[in-house]
């Protein structure tokens, strides 16, 4: 699955939302009837389930998929209405959940500095000198930058800036990613 934006705060009283949009094709990805896969992030305690008004008491449940119904853009920012989220306080607890698409049907990135999440997870990482430092696990999108999720060979796991000084080398055909890392960075 490939994240292709965040739901971000609600917007008005009717369910609308605003979407941090995470790709280069917006206008291919946000159309009228796009059907969004959902994924709650790590750190929230909420299930996935059927969308719609929860019973009176009831704990809301993020849908497992959402519908794009109505889409317009703001200051590069989706302001996005999905089927089933009508009011505020849905719109309030869909708030960071990511947006996802199947990535089988996706074709690779022209740029060859460019790269899908799914590309990347599960490629070994290893050091300059060619030590095994552990796998992809997955990819963060931080405001700053990229981070590769890193499972450590030793155990645990380490994050790693995503960029062309610390990863100078990403070879998917290949299987792995070499980086050059400051001392004491997995030490983190």
């Amino acid at each position: 699955m490939l994240v292709v934006g965040q739901i971000g705060k609600p917007h008005g009283i009717r369910g609308e939302v605003s979407v941090v949009v995470r790709t280069d094709e917006p206008e291919e990805r946000f159309t009228v009837g796009s059907v969004f896969t959902t994924e709650v992030p790590r750190d929230r305690r909420v299930n996935t389930g059927p969308a719609g008004t929860p019973a009176p008491g009831a704990r809301f449940e993020v849908p497992k998929q959402l519908t794009l119904e109505q889409i317009r853009w703001h200051q590069g920012r989706g302001i996005a209405l999905f089927e089933g989220i009508y009011d505020r306080n849905l719109a309030e607890a869909m708030r960071g959940v990511f947006l996802q698409v199947d990535s089988a049907g996706l074709t690779p990135p022209d740029d060859p500095d460019e790269f899908h999440d799914h590309q990347l997870i599960g490629l070994r990482v290893e050091s300059l000198d060619g030590v095994a430092l552990g796998t992809v696990d997955r990819i963060d999108h931080a405001p700053s930058s990229d981070l590769i999720v890193l499972k450590k060979a030793t155990g645990g796991t380490a994050l790693i800036p995503f960029v062309t000084a610390m990863v100078p080398t990403v070879d998917v055909a290949g299987g792995r990613i070499v980086v050059d890392l400051p001392e004491g960075l997995l030490d983190l």
